[in-house]
């Protein structure tokens, strides 16, 4: 064999080596800081059992559990005395670390209170199978509020829609909706509503009979409806009322008397005296008066 192509063959083998030696150390480095990372450990607050929409944590609803640092939830606790007496506004399932947004802050109230957002209220308007939508109005859903009562000018009752996307937190004293997704029967439901939508919820509860209407959460779209009347559901149409006619303006006559003439002025006289005798004489007519 040529003595070349040996040589070759070997500067080709060493430096090969070389290069492979190299780079083994370049990966080796790289991957040591990972390899420590993950094998540190690091406590972390987790429920021992499954916690409900306004429970309060107790130390008995939790424990320390280890889990890699890379892994640490974002959010979580490491000391079980930052999560002790907080309330829970969404439910946390078994063996689920408790992290900081499905906890209400401190102090912040019990059951319904502290998943009311800042803002907002809480209003409880009564039900029955009907108006409740037979019980399928769950905690968490949406609904249209619709309103039938008689306006104070109106021809007859009407319904309309007073409010819509309006979000369900109670029915009765569930805060949340049943495990196995059966109907909750409730003679009440606690919506959610800013303080003026509460107000017409309130005056329509008052004033006229309320009907809950289901709809999809994911449908946000708000419609505009003019209300039905009576006569609509008999095809008929409401004549608008007539515009009535103007009242007539009555005038006072009032017969106003002109004053008598005034007296004729009284005629002209000239006194004609005539030696011993005076007469009056009056100036256009005949007449004379004579006097001594």
């Amino acid at each position: 064999m040529d003595r070349r192509f040996l040589t070759v063959l070997g500067v080709s083998l060493l430096f090969a080596l070389v290069i492979s030696s190299i780079f083994y150390q370049m990966t080796a480095r790289a991957g040591s800081p990972k390899k420590a990372d993950a094998g540190e450990l690091k406590d972390v607050v987790v429920a021992v059992r499954r916690l409900e929409v306004g429970v309060t944590v107790k130390p008995a609803d939790i424990k320390l559990a280890k889990t890699p640092a890379s892994a640490f939830p974002k959010g979580a606790f490491s000391k079980p005395e930052e999560v002790i007496d907080r309330p829970v506004i969404s439910p946390i399932l078994m063996e689920e670390p408790l992290l900081d947004g499905r906890l209400a802050a401190r102090g912040s109230g019990l059951g319904l209170a502290p998943i009311i957002p800042v803002g907002m209220r809480a209003v409880t308007v009564r039900v029955n199978d009907v108006s409740g939508v037979a019980g399928f109005v769950l905690p968490g859903m949406r609904v249209d509020v619709l309103v039938t009562g008689k306006p104070p000018e109106g021809n007859g009752t009407v319904t309309t829609t007073c409010l819509q996307n309006i979000m369900v937190l109670s029915a009765g004293t569930s805060i949340q909706a049943d495990s196995r997704g059966q109907a909750i029967q409730a003679p009440t439901v606690t919506l959610l509503a800013s303080p003026e939508q509460a107000e017409i919820l309130t005056l329509a509860n008052a004033e006229g009979h309320i009907q809950l209407v289901l709809r999809n959460a994911s449908d946000q779209t708000v419609e505009r409806t003019k209300g039905t009347e009576v006569a609509a559901l008999y095809g008929q149409r409401l004549r608008p009322k007539e515009p009535e006619a103007p009242k007539r303006r009555v005038r006072e006559v009032v017969t106003v008397v002109a004053p008598p003439p005034p007296p004729p002025p009284p005629p002209d006289q000239v006194v004609v005296i005539r030696g011993t005798q005076k007469s009056v004489e009056v100036v256009g007519s005949r007449t004379t008066e004579s006097g001594r």
